[in-house]
């Protein structure tokens, strides 16, 4: 071949090289650090339930940021760096979100404790509430003065058998007639209603939803302290495998760590709320 045409071939394959360098950097991907697999780019889609119910989302607006979960959310949406008009709510119900298959959000916050069998579909974040136990009775029981666990071993304090709540009586409270015991946490509401015992052990936020929705006059008197039995722990929920994950356990312990967590059940669970510690 002439050394004109070599040349000619020759500034022709860097051409071409050039052309196919071109086309790879104007479809790499952007510097940005975000993790992939948002539902909707730059927005987080949040999931709660249908309704909300008290105090985890003030009257069934979770936009409004307002109740325990509601305010847990925007924390979390603000560590992995979106601002609050960024964040999408969308409405499931609590079963279909932790089933296998694709979700339309990125996590999903409806009281989920974090078990096992869950986890085989779904992914959890790291815990951001762990739940203590609380006394609830009615306003006509000889329990609705009680403000401290001494007042509370004279009378009939039930809870369902076999629960962290029936162990919470016997270790913390340990009435003088013993622990009362009832097949479902339902068996034990019907007796506080009908006087059959004074007063009611449940996990603290089915307390809120029993005083606040179910019982008619309906009293909390307080939460057990944090040594009472087992505590339940709740997560956000994710598609299993999600690439999310990791970002939002991250943004869960940064507001562990930083105190902010707390901060939040306090102003929504806590003393604050009617729930104080009793001693």
């Amino acid at each position: 071949m002439p050394r004109t045409s070599r040349t000619v071939a020759l500034g022709s394959l860097v051409a071409t090289a050039a052309l196919l360098l071109a086309a790879c950097t104007t479809t790499a991907p952007s510097d940005s650090t975000e993790p992939s697999g948002y539902v909707t780019e730059g927005k987080l889609t949040i999931a709660t339930g249908e309704p909300a119910y008290f105090p985890y989302v003030i009257d069934d607006d979770p936009t409004s940021g307002e109740g325990f979960e509601a305010a847990i959310a925007y924390a979390v949406a603000e560590e992995l760096g979106f601002a609050a008009e960024d964040v999408v709510w969308v409405r499931t119900s609590f079963e279909a979100a932790i089933q296998p298959g694709p979700k339309d959000f990125d996590f999903n916050l409806q009281q989920y404790t974090i078990l096992p069998e869950r986890a085989e579909n779904v992914d959890f974040s790291s815990p951001y509430y762990s739940t203590p136990q609380a006394v609830i009775t009615i306003e006509s029981s000889p329990a609705a003065s009680a403000t401290s666990l001494a007042d509370l071993e004279g009378l009939l304090v039930g809870a369902a058998t076999g629960t962290t709540s029936f162990t919470a009586i016997e270790q913390q409270i340990a009435p003088t007639a013993g622990a009362q015991a009832f097949n479902t946490n339902d068996d034990a509401v019907l007796a506080l209603q009908n006087g059959t015992i004074d007063a009611l052990v449940v996990d603290l936020p089915t307390a809120f939803f029993l005083t606040g929705v179910i019982l008619d006059g309906g009293v909390l008197l307080g939460q057990l302290p944090a040594d009472a039995g087992i505590s339940d722990e709740w997560g956000l929920v994710l598609a299993k495998d999600s690439p999310l994950t990791a970002a939002v356990t991250a943004a869960v312990d940064a507001l562990r760590e930083s105190g902010r967590l707390a901060e939040i059940a306090d102003e929504w669970l806590g003393a604050d709320a009617g729930a104080p510690i009793l001693q």
